[in-house]
């Protein structure tokens, strides 16, 4: 709101996008009441308003007189023209699709997106930790808050009457979701049978507008205190009294879904209840299983970014360029998609064409056909191996590599000689990036080092020792020298690359590799 407060004042135009005609009706109460005595024009548009009005609020987009509008999926019909649209709000936005938030992109070039959710598309969370988009937490609570108690149970009639009957006892309202329109009345019929001292009524997306609005209005003013409903109130529906749902066949929901519907309860200071019904347990899926473990045991409050880091896992990261919202990197790994996207990003904020080919943090392949890993014995949980391995790479400078070695030696024990290797190899690529080299492959006949198209090296250094020995290097092309002397051994390979390194970047003497224990023969 306060958001579409300051590009109002400043003459711009405001898009809310909701997934829900509920949705849009109850944010546009919101904003009316919120900017009452201010001189903003706010207008909705849904398909529980009539043609005329309809007609009424596109003439006034496109004139601008319409400072702030809320809709549904009709803001991205065709028809829609904005005179000076500034600002796209996307509320619930993993409820759309690619295609849909690229119509709004395309209205305007410069236009400002602020997207809103409490459980993220992998793809809008990728992009959001890869620094793409900026990325906003509200962890704190509302104050005196409490977190929503989840049981997961089979149907039980005893069960589902002691809860009906504590919140409506209580003074309450209840949730009580089944998602087959075939069978809701059947379904309200024995609601009513387990608890007749309360008002039940019913609500899916396949009513009439005008009927669907007063019965979501009657609720919110408690009229009747249990709504038979369908998912169509996942999407932030506030009714502050209603602080017990129970979810008939929870199983065939996915685990974010669970998490949007639990979310509608517990909006006060009462303590909130979520009955999660499914059937026999041998008769669930495992995956199945899986989301209703996490989300009977994912209570806290706030953990919708945890659970969408966990969807991130499962389901993949996404495209960015493309319109698939999850997905495997199969091609390239995503450890090397990364780096390329990091990249990319530090350029353009600073203003540069990315080159992927060169990119702002070249990075040298060295292989001595040594055996440079940490053993299984002298770092045996594999997942702070791999913890490990990260940092080593990451390593910026000669110093922090250093420092990050005897931390895994007051770890660990005193280095193996793999582990030996590891080091000298990832210090060799730290000497080795600045000079230009792209890959340095040294075995028992000889090797060759590779430079990039402009390597930071004096090519008279290179030429004089290629004169001064000439059967022992040779210059292939303009970008390899080639090593032809026999490296039986791997001491002989690392004090090769020591000499060649120090050549090329002008250091007078050995360029120590600090190399503390003889390296392992392969």
């Amino acid at each position: 709101m306060r958001a579409a407060f300051v590009a109002a004042h400043d003459g711009w135009q405001v898009a809310v996008l909701v997934p829900t005609t509920l949705l849009a009706q109850q944010h546009y109460q919101n904003f009316k009441d919120r900017f009452a005595d201010w001189p903003v024009r706010i207008e909705h548009l849904s398909r529980f308003r009539g043609k005329k009005e309809q007609d009424a609020v596109v003439s006034g987009l496109a004139d601008g007189t319409i400072d702030i509008v809320i809709g549904t999926h009709k803001l991205l019909q065709s028809e829609i023209k904005f005179k000076r649209l500034g600002l796209i709000i996307i509320d619930e936005e993993h409820r759309f699709g690619v295609r849909q938030k690229e119509q709004l992109k395309r209205l305007r070039a410069e236009v400002d997106i602020l997207t809103l959710t409490a459980t993220p598309i992998p793809r809008t969370l990728n992009m959001a930790l890869s620094n793409v988009r900026e990325l906003s937490i509200i962890a704190t609570p509302p104050s005196r808050r409490l977190a929503v108690k989840t049981f997961v149970r089979e149907w039980d009639n005893g069960l589902l009457q002691e809860a009906l009957l504590r919140e409506v006892g209580r003074g309450g309202q209840v949730y009580f979701l089944h998602n087959e329109v075939e069978s809701i009345d059947k379904m309200t019929a024995q609601v009513g049978q387990l608890i007749p001292q309360a008002r039940v009524a019913i609500a899916h997306g396949q009513m009439r507008e005008r009927e669907l609005e007063r019965v979501m209005l009657d609720f919110y003013h408690r009229r009747f205190n249990v709504l038979v409903c369908t998912t169509i109130i996942e999407t932030g529906i506030d009714v502050p009294t209603a602080n017990t749902i129970i979810i008939n066949r929870a199983d065939k929901f996915g685990l974010a879904q669970l998490y949007q519907l639990r979310g509608r309860v517990g909006r006060s200071h009462h303590r909130a209840y979520a009955y999660l019904i499914v059937p026999s347990r041998a008769y669930i899926g495992a995956d199945a299983l899986k989301r209703l473990e996490a989300i009977e045991s994912l209570e806290e409050l706030g953990v919708g970014f945890t659970l969408a880091t966990h969807d991130l896992e499962i389901r993949g990261a996404g495209e960015i360029l493309g319109e698939e919202q999850s997905g495997q990197i199969q091609e390239i790994g995503f450890a090397l998609y990364s780096e390329l996207l990091e990249r990319a990003v530090k350029s353009l904020k600073a203003g540069r064409e990315p080159h992927l080919d060169g990119g702002s943090s070249p990075s040298t392949e060295i292989d001595l056909h040594i055996p440079a890993l940490l053993p299984e014995d002298y770092v045996p949980d594999v997942h702070t191996r791999l913890i490990l391995y990260k940092r080593i790479a990451s390593a910026e400078n000669e110093d922090k590599l250093t420092v990050l070695r005897e931390e895994v030696i007051d770890r660990f024990g005193l280095l193996p000689p793999a582990a030996q290797n590891l080091f000298l190899v990832t210090r060799a690529k730290l000497a080795a990036a600045p000079l230009g080299l792209r890959k340095v492959d040294l075995g028992q006949n000889g090797g060759r080092l590779m430079f990039d198209a402009k390597p930071n090296v004096d090519p008279a250094r290179i030429i004089e020792l290629v004169q001064k020995q000439p059967k022992a290097y040779r210059l292939d092309g303009g970008d390899k020298l080639h090593i032809i002397k026999p490296l039986p051994d791997s001491n002989s390979r690392v004090d090769e690359l020591q000499r060649l390194l120090a050549l090329l970047s002008g250091i007078s003497g050995a360029h120590t590799l600090n190399r503390s224990v003889p390296v392992q023969e392969q």
